[in-house]
């Protein structure tokens, strides 16, 4: 397997349009993500910027970088619609087959990352979508023969719907639908979907998985949120769980990425900066120091239990073996593994 880490900036554009345009971390350019079943993209959309109505053949968790807007969702096992407001910092998560439409209510641009595991996708790395009306819609590709009987319409009246589908994936609402979709009815149980990620003063880390937030379980997927300080360190560790892989997207800042791969050898060490992407495969031990501006990171796991071990840290391996085995692995003296020890407890 291709083990080809080295972050990568700037997804490909994909499509562009009036409204908006979507972004690909594509796998002839990033082999890793095909080998390892993972897809990534950027959406954005402009002020009154309208993703059309479609599922998806992969799960995967939307975390809006930024600006403000509305979602609505419509589950594959439910036939009611979620109308669900989005701004910075939300996460909201999409099951396969689920049918989503994402819209910008606000004056700047909408801009979300989704990151998720397309292991049981038509292309590996990548996220393919069923659009249900536009140029490229299922309601626009059969014909007006089987429309007018399917929509229990006369056929003027059913050709008129069908030949009117301009739209391709993502358009512009002129003012008075834009303003019809802003002022949609707000779902009684958003909480139950869309949940803030926001950095702890007390935590470097703040993990988010299937036990806090059940829709995690839904798609199979837990992530994270990272804030270092200025030159701050984030202690190396590694995920412990089977096939349990790591993305993280550089919001903010720039720093330092060291990981350690298979037979000890250090297979990454790299400057990073925001925008760029990075994989981290299962048990690869991952390390990060902040540069002078500091570094934010939002990461997503393929794993709504994910187990996150430190090395170095008070619930390590190395701090639960006993003093005379950690002395043998390091052949120094006791007094040194003590204070070694002493250190890994505070």
């Amino acid at each position: 397997m291709d083990f080809e880490l080295t972050p990568k900036l700037a997804p490909k554009k994909l499509f562009a349009g009036d409204g908006g345009s979507y972004h690909l971390w594509a796998p002839s350019d990033f082999p890793l993500l095909k080998n390892l079943n993972l897809g990534a993209a950027i959406l954005l959309l402009n002020p009154a910027g309208f993703a059309l109505p479609h599922c998806a053949d992969s799960s995967k968790l939307g975390y809006v970088l930024q600006g403000v807007g509305i979602a609505g969702m419509v589950l594959d096992q439910s036939s009611k619609e979620e109308i669900l407001p989005l701004s910075k910092g939300d996460i909201l998560p999409v099951p396969t087959g689920g049918v989503s439409w994402w819209f910008n209510s606000g004056d700047s641009d909408l801009v979300i990352l989704f990151i998720g595991d397309t292991s049981n996708g038509y292309v590996p790395g990548e996220f393919t979508y069923f659009f249900l009306t536009g140029t490229q819609g299922i309601f626009s590709a059969f014909t007006p023969e089987l429309m007018t009987g399917a929509l229990r319409m006369e056929q003027q009246q059913a050709s008129t719907i069908l030949d009117n589908q301009n739209g391709t994936l993502i358009i512009k609402l002129p003012p008075q639908e834009a303003k019809n979709i802003t002022h949609l009815q707000i779902s009684s149980c958003v909480d139950k979907f869309v949940k803030k990620m926001v950095s702890s003063s007390c935590c470097k880390r703040v993990l988010l998985t299937g036990a806090e937030f059940d829709f995690l379980e839904k798609v199979g997927l837990s992530c994270s949120l990272i804030k270092l300080e200025a030159d701050e360190l984030l202690s190396p560790s590694y995920t412990a769980n089977s096939k349990a892989v790591q993305v993280f997207y550089v919001v903010a800042g720039k720093g330092k990425v060291e990981i350690v791969g298979m037979n000890g050898k250090l297979v990454l060490d790299t400057e990073v900066e925001a925008g760029k992407l990075l994989v981290v495969p299962t048990f690869f031990t991952v390390a990060m120091i902040a540069g002078q501006q500091g570094m934010e990171l939002f990461s997503v796991l393929t794993t709504s239990k994910p187990v996150i071990k430190g090395l170095t840290t008070k619930d390590s391996a190395l701090n639960a073996i006993s003093l005379a085995v950690v002395q043998s692995m390091f052949a120094v003296s006791p007094e040194l593994i003590q204070e070694m020890k002493s250190k890994i407890n505070i």
